[in-house]
């Protein structure tokens, strides 16, 4: 054997041929000293003044990159403005700051883990926070901006300081240009717009649980959820004093006007309409029960988006990734980091694009969000209670309540709501995308609401999404990711899944002013006692209704759980041959059934949150 090995080396030293170079690094290591990495903080001119003071505003980048890198390193980015109000993370981590103003704890665990792999993390407070000038703007330009301009400085395109005022030009010499954004909710909303600006540099963005339309935040179609971005303006800014944001301020105040119309204000923050000059690809991951930044949110950009992407959908409310599959997600995040930012081979954006959990814990890969097999299918509300793709005749009211909202609806509609089902479905039914509801209604006084909710009938147990952790238990033992030092350490608690068992699950939601029937733009005034026709959304979504169960649609007025009341609530009547869902379907619906009967012992959420932590 020996001399076969011999021989055989002989062989190719003569024939000349070279031996096969040692094949390329398919995963960055960690080879550099975290304890040693350089940590600064450059000041970046994004070319607005919005504190009115006469200063071009400039925003704080805080930086950790490792000391030892012989070359340019790529940069991972999360822009905030919750960096010293209300923190980030399940943890609620801080800044922190040594006497002389130099950083020392990074929230999250991405400095901890990436830059000892060779990523310097860069943390940006947005306009008006933490340690920047100006004033937040609630994903406007200047919030944009915040984080757009640090993309351009680390591009050598834009001027950063090492001091809030006056201070010397310092410049990015260590970086290779390539950013990549990350961040949950308001943080991944920043990414979203970010990349709708198709700035150079951005090579890839990891929105998380995130805002695509600041319209949808705070409205839909029409309707409003309570509150308001001026709100959200002067609790991100508290902690930032000597600076007056008041006419900004009042700039919100009145763009966000007191009825649902879609106005300048949220055409200004709507990337969805820019979604077509992202460049960047996308790993977009989102709870399908999220009652914050509601689904809507996700399935729009994604439909908008033509890049590279994949897409996570958990059971979970307004929960990270890192805090329900957390092996699985840091795994997935390094080799996402490592090919858009170092380039390096590894196959990432190959293979099904969606991951899906479809019960707590229990995750299917799928070739394609919507599924590749989900039809947009038309159900339509019968007289007699029953939902199905036949046609239907004659007419059905409810009278608007606005005291009770949607598992009132399920459990005991009374007069309030109607429901329709298919009754007990031989084969699974998978709902995968964004449903839309047409109806034809009369109200019988010059102001209504409408709401609409797809509902699984049958017992299942998931992710306890109304529990305070959102489907999460958080322990006390913690394991670690990355390298720690005295001030940051990359040690997070251990979750699990908090689940319940119910007798129903809500799979879709949406709400609607009927006064918006023509125009989302402009309501109208409403004639009691003439019938208007309007279509509006329901949330998107990916589920299956298993077989045995029942698919029901429920309509009503004002779902007292989300969405503020017209005037004058009334009665309503809706012409259910003009009447209809538009369900993207994979599986079979009946043309029509009986109406099963209802469980007990009903699972109640709460309403949705006005917060984006």
């Amino acid at each position: 054997m020996r001399t076969g090995v011999v021989c055989g080396i002989l062989a190719v030293l003569l024939s000349g041929t070279v031996a096969p170079a040692a094949a390329a690094p398919v995963a960055s290591e960690p080879v550099y000293d975290y304890a040693k990495a350089i940590r600064e903080t450059v000041w970046v001119d994004i070319g607005r003044d919005g504190d009115g003071d006469g200063r071009s505003d400039r925003v704080a980048a805080d930086i950790v990159r490792p000391a030892e890198a012989t070359s340019p390193v790529p940069v991972i980015m999360d822009a905030s403005p919750y960096y010293s109000c209300c923190g980030r993370g399940n943890e609620s981590e801080l800044k922190s700051y040594d006497s002389a103003g130099k950083p020392v704890k990074f929230p999250l665990f991405y400095d901890n883990y990436f830059v000892p792999r060779g990523y310097a993390a860069v943390l940006v407070d947005l306009a008006g926070t933490n340690r920047s000038a100006g004033c937040a703007d609630i994903g406007g330009a200047s919030d944009v901006d915040s984080a757009r301009k640090v993309v351009d400085w680390l591009n050598g395109r834009a001027t950063g300081y090492n001091a809030k005022t006056g201070g010397s030009a310092v410049t990015a010499g260590w970086s290779t240009g390539n950013v990549g954004m990350i961040g949950k909710s308001y943080d991944g909303t920043i990414a979203n717009g970010v990349a709708a600006t198709g700035v150079a540099g951005l090579k890839t963005i990891v929105p998380i649980s995130a805002i695509s339309s600041w319209y949808d935040y705070y409205r839909s179609d029409g309707a409003t959820f309570g509150f308001d971005p001026a709100g959200l303006a002067q609790t991100v800014e508290s902690r930032n004093s000597g600076q007056n944001c008041s006419a900004q301020n009042q700039v919100l105040a009145t763009g966000a006007t007191a009825n649902g119309d879609y106005g300048p204000l949220w055409a200004d923050r709507d990337y969805v309409t820019r979604a077509g000059n992202v460049r960047a690809s996308v790993l977009l991951s989102h709870g399908v029960n999220d009652l914050n930044v509601k689904t809507i949110h996700f399935g729009q950009w994604w439909s908008a988006l033509h890049v590279e992407k994949k897409i996570w959908l958990s059971q979970t409310g307004h929960v990270d990734p890192f805090d329900y599959r957390r092996a699985d997600w840091v795994d997935l995040l390094h080799r996402w980091f490592d090919h858009y930012l170092l380039g390096l081979d590894n196959g990432v954006q190959n293979g099904p694009q969606a991951s899906v959990e479809r019960q707590p814990d229990r995750w299917v890969d799928q070739s394609a969000y919507p599924a590749a097999n989900a039809v947009a299918t038309t159900l339509r509300p019968h007289s007699s209670g029953t939902l199905g793709t036949a046609a239907a005749s004659g007419t059905a009211s409810f009278t608007d309540n606005p005291g009770v909202g949607e598992d009132t609806w399920v459990t005991n509609p009374g007069s309030a709501a109607l429901t329709y089902s298919t009754g007990a479905l031989a084969s699974d039914v998978q709902v995968s995308g964004t449903s839309s509801v047409t109806v034809t209604a009369t109200p019988s006084t010059s102001s209504a609401r409408l709401s609409a909710l797809l509902v699984d009938l049958g017992p299942a147990t998931i992710r306890n999404f109304a529990g305070s952790g959102e489907g999460i238990k958080t322990g006390t033992s913690e394991n670690c990711w990355g390298s720690s030092t005295m001030g940051d350490d990359a040690c997070y608690r251990i979750t699990s899944a908090d689940v319940k068992k119910v007798n129903y699950t809500i799979v879709s939601r949406g709400w609607a002013d009927l006064a918006n029937y023509a125009s989302l733009s402009q309501e109208r005034p409403l004639a009691p006692g003439t019938a208007y026709t309007m279509t509006f959304r329901l949330a998107s979504t990916d589920h299956i209704v298993p077989r045995g169960h029942a698919l029901a649609l429920i309509i009503g007025g004002t779902d007292g759980s989300f969405i503020r009341g017209p005037a004058q609530p009334g009665r309503v009547t809706l012409d259910l041959a003009r009447t209809s869902v538009s369900v993207p379907v994979a599986g079979v619906v009946p043309a029509a059934t009986t109406h099963p009967a209802l469980g007990t012992g009903a699972f109640v959420p709460s309403a949705g949150r006005a917060d984006l932590r």
